[in-house]
């Protein structure tokens, strides 16, 4: 699968989830709703998986963790805000560094309409 298919796969997976639960709950629990329907979809994934961070050669203490890695090609960063801050977008984009994956999605479930609460960010893609 590529990141786009996956990326579609995602974006109605986040639909489905924001229908059936709406916004304002914890991010834990649309994080454990897209891993449901990950599972009855057979996609792979790992749920908040570390991620290393190197420094002068040397591994640094984990300090950072993916919500979601799908397929090993795509993060999901799940929020549930008033607002998207730019530090945000910045922290998925630094994860994509770190982890060499070319794309996430960083998607706010604290909003009316989920569509527009979904941002795509790439990493050299």
């Amino acid at each position: 699968m590529t990141e786009n298919e996956i990326s579609k796969i995602l974006v109605n997976i986040f639909l489905k989830v924001h229908r059936n639960l709406g916004p304002g709950l914890l991010e834990s629990v649309y994080e454990a709703a897209i891993c449901y329907e990950l599972d009855k979809l057979g996609i792979k994934y790992r749920r908040q998986q570390g991620i290393k961070a190197i420094y002068e050669g040397k591994e640094l203490d984990l300090g950072f963790r993916a919500d979601i890695i799908v397929e090993n090609k795509m993060i999901v960063e799940i929020k549930s805000v008033e607002a998207i801050a730019p530090v945000h977008k910045k922290q998925l984009l630094t994860y994509l560094k770190l982890s060499d994956i070319k794309l996430g999605l960083l998607v706010n479930f604290n909003v009316n309409l989920v569509k527009d609460g979904i941002t795509r960010i790439v990493n050299n893609l």
